[in-house]
Parts: C-alpha cells; sequence; structure tokens
C-alpha cells in the first residue's frame, strides 16, 4: 500500500509572505489528515524561508498517534540563528522517517539527490545516529541510480526516489526513459533490501501512470502540485482525489 504524505511547506511558504500565523500548517495538516493521508511532511531549512522549527515542533503534537510525520532535510547544514541543524530537529520530535537530501540554500527546491557510492562514508555517522534514535532513515537519489548497496550497508532503510525529471517528461508527452530510470532504481533498492519511496512534481496527471510502472512504491510525498491544485478545490477534496489516484494504480 503506497502511504501519501502531504508535503505543507506552500502553506508554510504564503503565512510567511505576510506574517503572523495565516494560513495555519497545523490546521492545514489537521485537515489533510481528516482527509485521510496517511504523513505529514516538512522540510525546514536553516533559511527559514518556509517551515520554521517552531512549527516542526506544533506539528509534532498534531501528528502523533495518526499519521507518519516524515522531515526533510540536509543533515550536514549547520545549524544558525534560528534553525538548531536537523538532527537536533529530529532528536526533538522523534518522526517516523527522516529522508536526507542534499540540498542547498541557493537552491530553489530539491533538484537532485545523494550518490550512495560517493557519499555514504560522509552519511553513515548521522545514519547511524538517527537510526538510534528510533527513526527510520531514507535517502534522496536520483531515478536511474543503481549502485545502492552503500546506501544499504550504512543502515538506511529506505530510498526516495527524485522524480521531477519523470514529471517534466510526462508533462512533455514522452516519459518512457524517465520512467524507466525510476523503474531501475526502484528494482535495484528492492534487491538490497530497501524500501522505495519518491516525491517531487508528482501531480494528479501523473501519478496513477507512476505507481503502474513503478514497483513496490511505499510512500510518496506531494506538496507543490497538492496544495497548488487545493486552491482551486479545497484540500480536502484534493488529497481525497489523490487518494484516488493511488487506488486506480492499485496500490492503495
Amino acid at each position: 500500500m503506497t502511504v501519501l504524505s502531504v508535503n505543507i511547506n506552500k502553506i508554510a511558504v504564503l503565512r510567511n509572505s505576510r506574517g503572523g500565523d495565516m494560513p495555519s500548517v497545523v490546521d492545514a495538516a489537521r485537515c489533510a489528515i481528516d482527509a485521510g493521508c496517511g504523513g505529514i511532511t516538512v522540510h525546514p531549512r536553516p533559511d527559514l524561508r518556509h517551515i520554521r522549527p517552531d512549527d516542526v515542533l506544533a506539528l509534532a503534537e498534531v501528528v502523533r498517534g495518526r499519521v507518519e510525520y516524515n522531515l526533510e532535510g540536509n543533515p550536514f547544514a549547520p545549524p544558525r540563528d534560528g534553525y538548531p541543524g536537523f538532527l537536533e530537529l529530529v532528536a526533538a520530535v522523534r518522526p517516523q522517517q527522516a529522508t536526507l537530501v542534499p540540498d542547498s540554500d541557493g537552491q530553489i527546491t530539491s533538484d537532485h539527490g545523494f550518490d550512495p557510492a560517493r557519499d555514504a562514508d560522509a552519511l553513515a555517522p548521522l545514519v547511524a545516529k538517527l537510526k538510534a534514535m528510533g527513526v527510520r532513515v531514507s535517502l534522496f537519489v536520483d531515478a536511474g541510480t543503481v549502485d545502492l548497496s552503500p546506501a544499504a550497508r550504512i543502515g538506511a532503510d529506505r530510498v526516495e526516489i527524485y522524480t521531477g525529471p519523470f514529471a517534466d517528461a510526462y508533462a512533455h508527452g514522452d516519459a518512457a526513459a524517465a520512467l524507466s530510470a525510476c523503474v531501475a532504481t526502484a528494482r535495484a533498492a528492492h534487491a538490497v533490501g530497501l524500501g522505495v519511496n519518491a516525491g517531487h512534481d508528482l501531480n494528479q496527471a501523473n501519478l496513477t501512470a507512476f505507481l503502474r510502472a513503478v514497483p513496490g512504491v511505499s510512500e510518496v510525498s506531494i506538496g507543490h502540485a497538492l496544495i497548488g491544485e487545493a486552491l482551486y478545490a479545497g484540500l480536502g477534496p484534493t488529497v481525497r482525489a489523490y487518494l484516488r489516484a493511488i487506488a486506480a494504480a492499485g496500490a492503495g
């Protein structure tokens, strides 16, 4: 069964553009949960451009005992004013999952993954600390990555396939090669005992096709498209529409 984890970063972007606490990330999370999602995802960045550390703490209380909590972030980003560090935030709320992403302040959004063959040794002590907290660890990787044994060796539990190139290819009407790359990574992950997540630019138009082709996807994390579509249809109905798209693929 594929879990839909709703990324609510964009709610925080809108709130921060005006100041104050409206719209509320807490209320958005409650709405998505009430509509049936299986998880809430946030990506607290050191530059505090959207989700802030206080949001991470407040959301932990909302999701506890109801759905999974997934924190995304760069474990190598150092603490700074207002941001205690990614591992410190994970330690404070003990989410079900920590997704490690090699993003930097200069990136508008996450646009590439770790290379396990190159990065495993540097990631190993951080993965060990997260596992000691009882947190499932997922590594963000590029579609087409097939040497995933280093990720398994250092104790990662899952990989999250970066689906941006697939979504772009799908929108242009020729997704076969990009989809094949996603399939190859999923199969390589399963072969070494890793679970598979997916995320970035998945939407109602491409989600069913993606899940029909890519085997054994445990979770999809969707935010930008879902929140954008919710501006017109409402957050609850949009979450339910994504759940129907998952079910249509036989993955729900």
